[in-house]
């Protein structure tokens, strides 16, 4: 059943003088089980973040490197099968492919926290990772629809919200489980959500797709455009401990660039393309993407890397980190929902300039006031908060933004499009930190490489507020 729902394919970035439309009971329905399921997801890429030592611990001979292959699967698998993901749903069912990679993702879940060894918890986190890339362009695809256009600013805000603040407060909820019932029960926490959110979306959701899309897909671009991308992701992700001017890192980016090379080819001139490239002339969206990279390699570069500043010269503990990281994201998902009302009022830009201005302050906080003496307040939770409110300005904001002139039609693969991007940022982020952060000798380095990080991400969140300035269009224009 095609959903029709809210199908003007453009939402005004100018103030609206007409009273909005209601929303329906099952718009928010719809909006409570695709937020929930992204939040469980999104929880993924940043819960096990403190979980290492234990897990190392529990499989004794376990060198670290191996071990961080239970984080880069996982970003590798979502980021390679999105583009897939994103057509399956739009030609075989949104409803039906979210629900499919619910269950899959809850498995995979299962199977992680009854691993028996390192290289038993890195496949099924790879299992996870499909169960991922299969929910997240389904879900926004469902979402979109659902509400009308004046109205998707706020329902992107809320839900943006929910899968920011997984995100960010991974390092927090990991530290609370872990203390309290082990590593493994970082993983079996979204079992029951899971399982949930699939009883709900089987009675609830309303099954839409893309009429217009061919039974088949070009089926060389599939294994092309997924070993690209996730040859990238490997090049960026083991480029710390590969080097990055190495012989290793050097093949795998080149194969990743001959891979995409063709796969942009195959898709300018194939008829049933696995992504369509007429989506990249929409301003609106393109430019979306660059502000996307900027502030997911700052926001990420930052956030990772720091509860390892906190423990490490600060002598905190795991708890005691967590707890230090909250403030920041409590914000975070206070300031999404009004901001994305301020959205559908005065528009997209002016949000996420906001956004990038606040964590380029953020930024500044830290510069000025972090030490190796522990300041709580200024030297962490004031930088934070207003790395906070950036959070809150544009997890869901580049998402709409991004999607404000795409057809529905195409919600499913522009979606994916636009989270293989952010997937790729995410990678770029943490790498570049990692790889500025190194393994410091003493708190002097230490401090100096964190400063010239955090440097590093100001510029990114300035170039954020940048794009939305300068380059993004007003009104209603498309392309």
């Amino acid at each position: 059943m095609q959903n029709n729902r809210g199908s003007t394919s453009s939402t005004s970035d100018s103030p609206d003088e007409v009273a909005p439309p209601p929303i329906d009971r099952l718009a928010w329905w719809t909006l409570g089980i695709t937020a929930a399921a992204g939040f469980m997801v999104s929880l993924e890429i940043t819960v096990i973040s403190l979980a290492f030592t234990d897990i190392q611990e529990t499989f004794e001979g376990t060198t670290r490197s191996t071990l961080s292959w239970i984080f880069t699967a996982y970003n590798i698998g979502v980021a390679a099968l999105l583009l897939l993901s994103g057509w399956a749903a739009d030609r075989f069912g949104r409803k039906r492919i979210f629900l499919i990679g619910l269950a899959v993702f809850a498995i995979g879940s299962i199977a992680s926290g009854a691993s028996v060894d390192a290289p038993t918890l890195i496949a099924a986190r790879f299992l996870q990772s499909i169960g991922g890339a299969m929910q997240f362009p389904a879900g926004l695809a469902l979402l979109l629809p659902a509400f009308p256009p004046e109205r998707r600013g706020m329902a992107v805000g809320i839900w943006g919200a929910t899968g920011a603040l997984a995100a960010a407060l991974g390092p927090t909820i990991g530290a609370f489980l872990i203390s309290g019932f082990g590593w493994r029960s970082v993983f079996y926490v979204n079992v029951p959500i899971a399982i949930l959110a699939i009883g709900l979306g089987w009675r609830l959701l309303e099954e839409s797709r893309a009429d217009d899309l061919p039974d088949r897909v070009d089926p060389v671009s599939v294994p092309v455009a997924s070993l690209g991308v996730g040859l990238l992701v490997l090049a960026i992700a083991q480029s710390e401990s590969w080097g990055v001017f190495s012989l290793l890192t050097g093949i795998t980016v080149l194969g990743s660039v001959l891979l995409l090379t063709v796969f942009v080819k195959r898709s300018r001139v194939h008829p049933e393309p696995l992504f369509d490239l007429d989506l990249l002339a929409i301003r609106s969206f393109s430019t979306s993407l660059a502000g996307t990279v900027c502030f997911c390699a700052a926001f990420f570069g930052w956030f990772v890397v720091l509860p390892s500043f906190i423990q490490d010269w600060w002598d905190y503990s795991i708890l005691q980190t967590g707890l230090a990281l909250v403030p920041g994201p409590a914000l975070a998902v206070l300031v999404s929902p009004p901001m994305g009302r301020l959205a559908d009022a005065r528009g997209h830009r002016v949000v996420l300039v906001i956004g990038g201005v606040a964590g380029a302050l953020g930024m500044t906080a830290h510069l000025v006031f972090t030490r190796l003496e522990p300041n709580l307040f200024l030297g962490m939770i004031f930088p934070g908060l207003l790395v906070g409110i950036a959070a809150g300005c544009s997890f869901a904001m580049l998402v709409a933004a991004a999607m404000r002139d795409v057809p529905p039609r195409r919600f499913g693969m522009a979606g994916a499009g636009r989270t293989t991007v952010f997937q790729l940022a995410i990678a770029l982020g943490i790498a570049l930190a990692a790889a500025i952060v190194g393994d410091p000798a003493n708190g002097t380095d230490a401090l100096s490489s964190y400063r010239i990080n955090w440097t590093l991400c100001l510029a990114l969140f300035a170039g954020q507020a940048a794009i939305f300035a300068f380059v993004y269009p007003s009104g209603d224009a498309s392309k």
